[in-house]
């Protein structure tokens, strides 16, 4: 069949009226849809007429609109490509029918129309469900939005319009217009259409938001921190239209065969006809079953046995968060035998974060009385580890004293003010370290055996505490490493420029042997190029800048989205937009069953081709048996491509990562 297998997606940016998401395609919305029951309805008209009798004026005029209604898609399609120098088996689909209706067998063609009409109309809506499930992604992007000027004021601006900076006001039950962050007020979102969390997620000042995510019962004014064009909801819907407009080598690999079996099917066909001639064969038999023979052994199932199963996995994954950019990918992640992970933003999520508050015993402070004095202390700084010690604060609900006489002393620490006293928190190599028998240096000690991130913290000069930061590990890293070590029979290889401890401690807590730490990008790149030396197909997961060699040079590249350098993202084969590790073993796992399905489609396009070439040339295939099992054939190909739609399909392949 040549109807399209994709069809377009409007471009991120273009402003849509809000609807409620899963919206379907209707499918009398579809014209082959609307000519396939014309053509059905007018054939179920004539048939009953001409098998009781009727005048052939009675029924011939059906069945002629049958051919012209069911018919003049195909045809037109198949003359254009003709004038193309290429053979359609469209075309040669309807010069059967017209073929057979010259021979007087008027109802034998009439059905091979009405069957050949009705499959491309299935193939039509089964396309059209695809783009649906990503659509509705763009439909959830609200049109307008509230934006707020630098005096309060409030204007209705097209959501396109926003830019990185602008300020814009939710208010309750609305739709959020642009990804960003909550500058003021409390609320709380639903996204389980961007992130997939099933409950709403309490938002406050701080915290991330998507837009098209909605808004709960308090307002948010949301700071603006990526162009509209690309949030990530636009960044799936052109991801997943950009892979729908790519073919996989199997595919390509099949058109290219195509057009040389269709014309050696043509001159089969055309021996088939003259040569019994030659030999003294009756005329009508012979057309016949030439006729008869150029149906079945279209390639219209082989065809179709590629690209659905393909393209139902990429829309698939994209609903699930993984963004695959090509229906090349998707077939060669399937392939994967070799896995390497960086670590900071990928293992780990890519932020400090307090995990150890430790106040020493003489100091008379609680935890958090020290992670108070420290925040304030820190509040006004913009290094990370400062951020992190804020944070901390802020999560416990804790009230910061105001700070003075704020310094930073760039790889030392900082000092402070607070309540009259002088805080200091720093590195435990600041100048005024403790002597090595201090508490605060064995607790300092114990924290960076341990993987942390010691930050000492002192009262006018005496040491009162310690704090412990790490990157934590993501909670479904442990279990990804382990679904992929079962999927490629080998437990992946970790690559990261952090310091060697570090990275062996996270590599045992996740069950990773091969550790391979302090490297520099050129190294990773070296690393992946060794695996592959060895006739692995390797899988890289990054997010860095740091990351993009080592990911160009891979069989198959995922970044990680959320936080992902934009050349990580654009250097990447795959991008995993909520972060969720565990979708890599999952999409691996989907592609391969993907690629099953493409196997047992082209098995089954054989069998049906050759059983009923071999019945045509062996014996009498009749034409309508003939039309139906070549029809039925492609249509089942179509359909079983298309299971992988479903969301157990995602299911099925995530049991069984």
């Amino acid at each position: 069949m040549s109807s399209t297998l994709t069809r377009p997606v409007a471009p991120p940016g273009v402003v849509r009226d809000p609807v409620a998401p899963g919206r379907r395609t209707r499918i009398f919305a579809l014209p082959e849809a609307r000519w396939a029951a014309a053509a059905l309805v007018l054939f179920l008209i004539a048939l009953p007429l001409q098998l009781f009798g009727a005048p052939a004026w009675a029924w011939g005029p059906l069945y002629a609109l049958t051919y012209v209604t069911g018919g003049w898609e195909p045809g037109w399609a198949g003359l254009r490509a003709l004038r193309d120098r290429t053979l359609d088996v469209d075309l040669l689909m309807v010069v059967a029918a017209l073929g057979a209706a010259a021979l007087g067998q008027v109802l034998d063609g009439a059905l091979l129309i009405v069957i050949f009409a009705t499959s491309g109309a299935l193939e039509a809506i089964a396309t059209a469900r695809t783009a649906d499930s990503v659509r509705g992604l763009l439909d959830l992007a609200p049109a307008t939005a509230t934006r707020l000027s630098g005096d309060g004021a409030e204007e209705t601006v097209p959501t396109e319009q926003l830019t990185v900076g602008d300020v814009i006001l939710v208010r309750p039950g609305e739709r959020i217009g642009a990804d960003g962050r909550v500058r003021e007020g409390t609320s709380e979102a639903d996204q389980a259409t961007i992130t997939g969390e099933p409950l709403p997620v309490a938002k406050a000042a701080g915290d991330e938001v998507f837009a098209g995510t909605l808004n709960g019962t308090g307002a948010l004014t949301v700071r603006v921190e990526r162009d509209p064009s690309d949030s990530v909801i636009a960044r799936i819907v052109r991801m997943v239209a950009e892979a729908s407009e790519t073919k996989a080598p199997t595919q390509l690999f099949i058109e290219k065969v195509e057009q040389r079996y269709s014309l050696g099917m043509v001159a089969a066909t055309l021996a088939l006809f003259a040569v019994p001639l030659l030999l003294g064969a009756a005329l009508r038999p012979t057309l016949l079953r030439a006729m008869t023979f150029m149906i079945v052994a279209s390639p219209c199932a082989v065809v179709l046995a590629t690209m659905p199963p393909l393209l139902s996995a990429i829309a698939n994954a994209g609903r699930h968060g993984v963004l695959i950019k090509s229906a090349v990918v998707m077939e060669r992640l399937g392939q994967v035998d070799a896995v390497a992970l960086d670590k900071t933003g990928t293992l780990t999520e890519g932020t400090p974060q307090v995990t150890d508050v430790c106040p020493l015993s003489h100091s008379g402070l609680t935890e958090e009385a020290l992670l108070t004095l420290a925040a304030a202390a820190e509040h006004p700084s913009e290094h990370p580890l400062a951020r992190a010690v804020a944070d901390a604060a802020r999560k416990r609900g804790l009230e910061l004293p105001a700070a003075w006489d704020f310094a930073s002393a760039p790889g030392t620490g900082v000092t402070a003010t607070v309540g009259g006293r002088t805080v200091a928190v720093g590195s435990p190599g600041r100048p005024r370290e403790p002597h090595p028998d201090h508490p605060a240096t064995a607790l300092a000690t114990r924290l960076e055996a341990a993987g942390r991130t010691a930050v000492l913290v002192e009262v006018d000069g005496s040491a009162v505490g310690v704090l412990g930061i790490a990157d934590r590990l993501r909670e479904d890293a442990t279990a990804t490493v382990a679904a992929l070590t079962t999927l490629t029979g080998t437990a992946p290889v970790l690559l990261t420029g952090d310091n060697p401890r570090a990275a062996r401690l996270l590599g045992t807590e996740v069950g990773i042997t091969d550790v391979r730490a302090g490297l520099l990008p050129q190294d990773k790149v070296t690393a992946v190029k060794e695996l592959a030396g060895a006739g692995r197909k390797v899988l890289v997961v990054g997010d860095g800048v740091n990351d993009a060699p080592a990911l160009a040079a891979a069989h198959t590249a995922v970044a990680m989205g959320r936080a992902g350098s934009d050349l990580a993202l654009e250097t990447a084969d795959a991008v995993v937009v909520r972060d969720e590790l565990a979708t890599i073993p999952t999409a691996v796992s989907l592609s391969r069953r993907a690629r099953r399905l493409v196997v047992q489609n082209l098995v089954i396009a054989g069998v049906f081709i050759t059983g009923l070439v071999v019945w045509d040339l062996v014996g009498t295939l009749p034409l309508p048996l003939g039309v139906a099992g070549h029809e039925g054939s492609t249509v089942i190909v179509g359909l079983n491509g298309l299971r992988l739609l479903r969301d157990t399909a995602w299911r099925s392949a995530r049991d069984h990562a």
